[in-house]
Order: C-alpha cells, then structure tokens, then sequence
C-alpha cells in the first residue's frame, strides 16, 4: 500500500524544491538565504545545488511546474510573494497534479492495482468512481463470504448456479455490476465460489437486477436461489414483497411489467417454462443484506 502523499514526498518535492533552489541561486539569492527562504537547511540547499538529489525528468519538464517555480521564484526575490502564498500555490498545483494527472501516473507505477482505472481519476475525491467501485466489490465479497459460512446454503443453489451481484449508483449496464466470474456451485453440499468479484462477468443476475432498477427499484444488489412456492411464502411471512415474473419473455419486458403493478420488490421470481429453470431472485440495499435475506431462508 503506497499512498499518493508518498509520491508527493518522495517524488515531487526533491525535484520541485530542487528546481526553486537552482532558481533562487540563479538570482542571486546566497546559499543561505535560499534555505531561510524554502525553510529548509544550508546542507540540503548544498545537496540541491551539487545535484546530489535525484529528479523526476517527468515534473523537472512539466511546463506547468517550470512556470510556478519560475512565478516563485520571481515573487520571493523581489518580495512580492510571502512564503505563505508560494506554499499555497504549490498545494493547488500539487492536488491539480494528483487528479488524473502526471501524480496520478507516478502513483499508477507505484500501485499497478490502480492502473485498471485509466488514470483519469482524484483519488482524494469521496464520490470518485474508484472508491465508489471498490466499495462495491468490498459489499460483495464480505457477501460472498457470509455465503460460504453459511450452513445450508448450498440447498438453495439452483442448477444453473448462483450470483451474487451489486451495482454502482448510476450503473446502466452490466459492466456497472460486480459479481463472481463464473457462478457459485454446489461442489459436495458446499457452496463453491470460483474467483474474486469482478465487474461485468454476469450477464444473468445483473440484468435482472438493472431491469429492477430501471422498472423503479431501488435495489443495489440481488442473489439468486432456486424456485420453490415453499420458499416464496416463506419470504412474505418474514415481510419481504415478491412479485412474480414472466420468465418466458425478454427479462427487460417481463419485469417492468410485473414491477407495473407493484410498489416495489424486495424478491421477484419466475416458476419456469419450456426450457427454463425457475427462480427467485432475491433483491436488496446491498450484498450484505441481501445475503441475510437469504441466510433467512436456510
């Protein structure tokens, strides 16, 4: 675990603090004057000015940084600019530089992990779409985990396999939905989870669960487990509404047209037909609760 604030210490900074050094010596400023003015010591100003500090070619060419430096530089020696206002445009441009920027980049390097999400996002930003993704891959394997302790649940599996899936806030496709590559398989009674939870590896599950969400449901995850009218009467006694569907049309259709007549679902099921396998597809919040709602039904 490498945090971008160590890239910005052990990257930017040494460079950055290289270059305004070089800067304020070329106008004239003496070694100590430099370091006073950079709150920094005489020796460092030295290892700056004898080039025993490595630097980033990447910001040492980054017009922008080349610019500020300069701006600083400029400001300082002429007593235009306080040390205050020179830290404060550095902190502006360095979170600029955080945001899918060349910081991102470094951090990229430094955590290939991160790379998956194109650079293009502010890793310090609470609605940012890393942490929104990663919070829902978290929801789904603390799900996936409570399945796979849970005695029983394997009996619940149908032929065709479980998913436990969830989505994004704004999710619209099924590339906006994490589930389990593969599915979950009854292997000796034991419910069987093939890989870590993924985005866009369930078609099935997740497109039920967006048909939901586009028919009015606020449901932000679903589990599907097989059909049984024992398992349906024991939803609606523990207070869950379900709602019945054509499983025999487009999903897209069947369930906007069931989910018509209804306030909302908390499980919407389809008792099969030629050539299909019923089942009950079990929907809630999150993974976590939906996979309470099923542990219900062991």
């Amino acid at each position: 675990m490498k945090f971008i604030e160590e890239i910005v210490v052990e990257e930017f900074l040494p460079t950055f603090r290289s270059m305004l050094a070089e800067d304020l010596r070329d106008r004239g400023l003496t070694q100590s004057e430099v370091a006073e003015a950079l709150g920094i010591s005489q020796s460092a100003v030295s290892k700056y000015a004898h080039g025993d500090v490595a630097r980033r070619e990447v910001i040492l060419e980054d017009e922008r940084v080349r610019e500020l430096v300069e701006r600083i530089g400029e400001g300082m020696t002429d007593g235009e600019m306080r040390p205050v206002q020179a830290l404060v445009e550095t902190e502006v441009l360095i979170r600029r530089l955080e945001n899918g920027d060349v910081l991102a980049s470094l951090h990229e390097e430094a955590v290939p992990e991160l790379s998956e999400y194109g650079g293009g996002f502010n890793i310090h930003d609470p609605e940012s779409e890393l942490r929104t993704t990663e919070r829902v891959l978290a929801s789904v394997r603390r799900g996936l985990r409570r399945l796979e302790n849970t005695s029983g649940f394997a009996t619940l599996i149908p032929d065709v396999g479980s998913n436990l899936v969830a989505c994004t806030p704004g999710a619209t496709d099924v590339d906006d939905v994490a589930g389990v590559p593969g599915r979950i398989f009854d292997v000796k009674g034991q419910a069987t989870v093939p890989g870590d939870p993924e985005f866009g590896v369930s078609e099935h599950v997740a497109t039920v669960l967006l048909a939901a969400r586009r028919a009015g449901s606020d449901a932000r995850a679903a589990l599907n487990v097989r059909y049984d009218p024992d398992i349906v009467e024991r939803l609606v006694n523990d207070g869950y509404q379900t709602v019945e569907f054509d499983g025999e049309t487009s999903t897209e259709e069947a369930v906007k047209a069931a989910l018509s007549d209804a306030d909302d679902a908390d499980a919407l099921y389809q008792s099969g037909g030629y050539g299909i396998e019923p089942i009950v597809y079990v929907l809630g919040p999150d993974a976590e609760t939906v996979v309470e709602r099923v542990r219900g039904l062991v």
